[in-house]
């Protein structure tokens, strides 16, 4: 593994979820990383990404560097053949180059404008780090996807040991516009695991092809969770409508009393979460959510460990 960026960089996905269950079970505390150094540079805000990875840096060994851009540092453009003679002050193949020059690993976070699909979808600030780093590199979170986030939660459904699980996808409100970064991920990495695959959403709501092309997908959520053994749930902006948030008929808060239609299914989210909008108290307080969180720590030094082994 070069880099981890997406689901298509890892050569064996179910070795490195079988890796992050181990962890867990066997939390491993090692010098592997030491004398390394990663750098975790910020385009966004951050919390279970930030500290999970810094956490899981520590625990191999290797220092951290943390930058947030445009607040720490000087803002950047990214345009090339740009006249630099307005508010930007270092461009990002100068940012890139240097920053890399200081570190083993680098990760980045960035996140979608939810204006311009085509740009977005082009991942401009995560390639541009691609391009021009000198080291390999994490997606810790991009435009498109967050990889650490779904190898996190491909471990968490796999560890219960059930049997092909059913797991529903489920789209749920929130006051703003949402990417459809999380959805599209988990939806890449859910060949991984053997588990039959529902996304439910309402109309308008339809993700990419290249993520939801081959998944079962219904607009009727009780439908959905008839029968499940997992429901996540995560809201996204319209991918056809780029950015826009259509009417939507129905509730689809997620409630103890649409829980009680799944087979005992136990609830997740990526987090944070809006308590009694993309979920009631009594589902979120009954949940894999802190399970969940903590398992970004073991999904990010397994990660970490593998890049390492390229260095």
């Amino acid at each position: 593994m070069n880099h981890f960026t997406s689901f298509e960089d890892v050569e064996h996905p179910q070795k490195l979820i079988r890796q992050v269950i181990e962890l867990k079970n066997n939390p491993l505390f090692s010098e592997r990383g030491k004398q390394k150094t990663v750098g975790l540079i910020f385009f966004n805000p951050s919390l279970r990404t930030r500290l999970s990875t810094q956490k899981a840096a520590l625990n191999l060994g290797m220092d951290v560097i943390v930058l947030n851009i445009n607040k720490d540092s000087w803002k950047v453009e990214f345009e090339d053949g740009t006249v630099m003679n307005g508010d930007t002050q270092e461009h990002i193949k100068d940012t890139v180059k240097v920053i890399s020059s200081y570190c083993d690993i680098l990760g980045v976070r960035s996140f979608a404008t939810l204006k311009d699909r085509r740009e977005d979808y082009e991942e401009r600030v995560l390639n541009n780090f691609l391009t021009y780093s000198s080291v390999p590199v994490i997606s810790l979170e991009s435009a498109t996807l967050h990889p650490l986030q779904s190898l996190t939660d491909m471990a968490t459904i796999a560890a219960s040991g059930i049997t092909r699980p059913k797991v529903v996808l489920s789209w749920a409100p929130h006051p703003k516009a949402l990417p459809q970064a999380v959805a599209n991920s988990f939806l890449q990495w859910t060949p991984a695991i053997d588990a039959d695959v529902v996304l439910a959403h309402p109309e308008g709501y339809e993700l990419s092809d290249t993520f939801a092309g081959n998944i079962s997908v219904t607009h009727n959520q009780e439908e959905a969770f008839a029968g499940a053994d997992f429901i996540y749930a995560k809201n996204w902006s319209s991918y056809t409508s780029y950015g826009e948030t259509p009417a939507v008929d129905g509730d689809w808060t997620i409630t103890a009393g649409k829980m009680e239609l799944t087979n005992r299914a136990q609830f997740m989210h990526c987090l944070p979460i809006r308590r009694n909008v993309v979920a009631s108290d009594s589902v979120i307080d009954r949940s894999l959510v802190y399970r969940q969180a903590k398992n970004r720590e073991f999904a990010a030094q397994a990660v970490l460990h593998n890049l390492m082994e390229t260095l």
